[in-house]
């Protein structure tokens, strides 16, 4: 959120002015993930239908040979005398075949945005607008602008030739991000070069305006300025790829109509309403997001309970099968029992030696005789 109360209003030659309320938008939440999930949708909504030929790899005359000719069953190319007769047709895995699935134009082309959803998004978007460094962390150049958000008079709302837009874009510093938008100026990788749209080319700032006299055709032409009315202002504009921080140039007769447009923390709008019902703006959850400072804070701190000191330390369990000691303390005869079946085993053992060797004598005496 934007760090003052007041923001200055700068005149049409770059000298700073009056100053202005910030309006309650600008507190708004900052949601990336709703502003990610808005953009994703109302993307969708300029995509052009597209298919395949619907008689694309059925051209052939087919039908399947049906069983009993040890082959399968796909449909195949009726005639003789050519190599392509008996060969698989329409398929998706034959050569020469349709696709699987072929697309259809009547396919869900676009996705609804529930309009909630939409403020939402367009909220968040104004007030990360008025974040310097989500501005800088999006790539715009805003070093040599005096500050964040940048409001000017509306007299520049006039202004209809583009040599003054240009000359006055210089003077509040803001012509740095459109010679950034000149530079980035490449050939487009793809096939969108034969499609009408060989270039492609960074965002430049956003200028707002409350109303069209002449503003419009002054800055069109600037390469990376867009402009928006402050009516009708949209989420693909103001972060534009779902990115926040889109660096915004506002009249002041646009930035005073920001409260009655989306409202502030306590009062509603009085303009934008669903059903009759005034807008009015997200809340934030937590007052104060920083957690490790509110749980080191004195309030805290003074009601949870003293760390324990001298607790013994956990014992690693020992398995009782593998361990002597951890056996003996389950069954304290076990040593004795274990002892017992050594010495059984090793009485068992030497009389058997005694008794192969007993054998032994006797079959060497037997062999002697």
């Amino acid at each position: 959120m934007a760090s003052r109360p007041t923001v200055t209003v700068y005149s049409a030659e770059g000298a700073a002015g009056s100053s202005t309320a910030l309006p309650g938008v600008f507190l708004a939440p900052v949601r990336p993930d709703v502003v990610h999930q808005v953009t994703v949708g109302l993307s969708k909504n300029k995509r052009q239908p597209y298919c395949v030929n619907k008689y694309a790899g059925k051209s052939v005359a087919a039908s399947s040979w049906g069983t009993g000719r040890a082959v399968s069953r796909i449909p195949r190319v009726q005639g003789g005398g050519t190599h392509r007769s008996g060969q698989g047709a329409y398929g998706n895995m034959c050569r020469g075949g349709r696709m699987f699935a072929p697309t259809k134009t009547w396919r869900k082309w676009h996705a609804k945005i529930n309009i909630t959803q939409r403020r939402y998004a367009a909220c968040s978007a104004i007030a990360a607008s008025g974040v310097t460094p989500l501005v800088m962390a999006r790539g715009h150049k805003i070093d040599e602008t005096p500050e964040c958000p940048l409001v000017v008079d509306s007299s520049i709302e006039s202004t209809t030739k583009t040599a003054a837009a240009v000359a006055l874009l210089k003077k509040l510093g803001a012509y740095v991000d459109v010679e950034k938008v000149i530079a980035s100026r490449t050939m487009r990788a793809g096939k969108g070069k034969m499609r009408n749209r060989r270039f492609v080319q960074r965002r430049g700032p956003l200028v707002v305006y409350a109303k069209d006299e002449g503003i419009t055709r002054a800055f069109r032409n600037i390469p990376g300025v867009e402009l928006a009315c402050v009516d009708s202002m949209n989420v693909l504009q103001l972060a534009p790829g779902g990115h926040l921080g889109r660096f915004c140039v506002w009249t002041q007769a646009a930035f005073d109509k920001l409260d009655a447009l989306y409202g502030t923390a306590t009062v509603a709008s009085t303009e934008k309403t669903r059903h009759k019902t005034p807008y009015r703006l997200p809340q934030m959850q937590m007052a104060n997001a920083d957690l490790s400072r509110l749980i080191n804070s004195d309030e805290v701190q003074s009601v949870v309970n003293a760390p324990k000191e001298g607790s013994k330390r956990a014992v690693l369990k020992r398995n009782p099968l593998k361990s002597k000691a951890a056996l003996d303390i389950l069954n304290p005869a076990a040593a004795t029992f274990k002892k017992a079946a050594t010495e059984a085993k090793a009485k068992k053992s030497a009389k058997s030696k005694r008794v192969n060797a007993m054998k032994s004598s006797f079959y060497n005496m037997m062999k002697a005789d």
